[in-house]
């Protein structure tokens, strides 16, 4: 008889910790965590000694809004930015129903991924949220395209040599879209596609990657660049 092999152990779920100030919204996502498989190792109305807070309880995944009390202008940002600085292990999504272009570009500075930046107003669905905050614990990037046009509009310069198609392409890119998926989008082939970002990442003067991941963080990097 062959000999029996011990179960894996169970993985142990993600941990996620959650800055709102609205108690509605503030229980629903725990709830939401709750029947998604993630533990909720803390929820929290403001900011306030946020990096002892998330060092505390272990976080895997932290989640911000951006207008946060006593303020309710920048708190909620300026945490996730200081939480990037000191507990750079730990992924950051910010659920906003605000674009801070300056913070948000701060925020994704580093260039190393788990970090997330959404709209409340245009999270479509409860798996598309579940998604990205795996996405962001997988120190992937995960950005609302609103986001990006952002991040776009404020460096318009370098981008003065890109086509219309090519400019096209490199929204979808920064939002981490597949070469397929961005042929979708804009109903062209595949190899239209690897053509454009060909041509893009010769204008800006980037090194092709042959990941989704780092190529995000690539175009993301040099856009902001001062």
């Amino acid at each position: 008889m062959a000999p029996q092999h011990p179960a894996a152990p169970p993985s142990a779920p993600t941990r996620v910790v959650l800055v709102e100030d609205s108690v509605l919204l503030r229980e629903g996502l725990i709830r939401l965590f709750d029947e998604a498989g993630y533990e909720t190792a803390g929820a929290w109305g403001d900011a306030e000694d946020i990096v002892e807070r998330v060092r505390g309880a272990r976080a895997d995944v932290a989640i911000l809004d951006v207008r946060l009390p006593p303020g309710f202008r920048d708190e909620g940002i300026r945490a996730a930015v200081a939480l990037r600085a000191a507990l750079p292990d730990v992924g950051i999504l910010v659920l906003s129903q605000y674009v801070e272009g300056v913070y948000a570009r701060e925020l994704l500075a580093s260039g190393d991924g788990g970090v997330g930046y959404l709209l409340k107003d245009r999270v479509t669905s409860l798996d598309e949220f579940t998604d990205a905050v795996r996405r962001v614990r997988e120190r992937g990037t995960v950005l609302d395209p609103l986001v990006v046009q952002g991040l776009i509009a404020a460096r318009p310069d370098p981008l003065a040599a890109l086509t219309p198609r090519e400019r096209d392409v490199l929204g979808l890119m920064a939002e981490g879209r597949s070469n397929a998926s961005i042929a979708g989008r804009l109903f062209i082939g595949v190899g239209a596609v690897e053509k454009n970002i060909s041509a893009i990442f010769a204008k800006l003067g980037l090194e092709e990657s042959g990941t989704e991941h780092r190529r995000v963080l690539a175009v993301l990097a040099f856009l902001q660049r001062p």
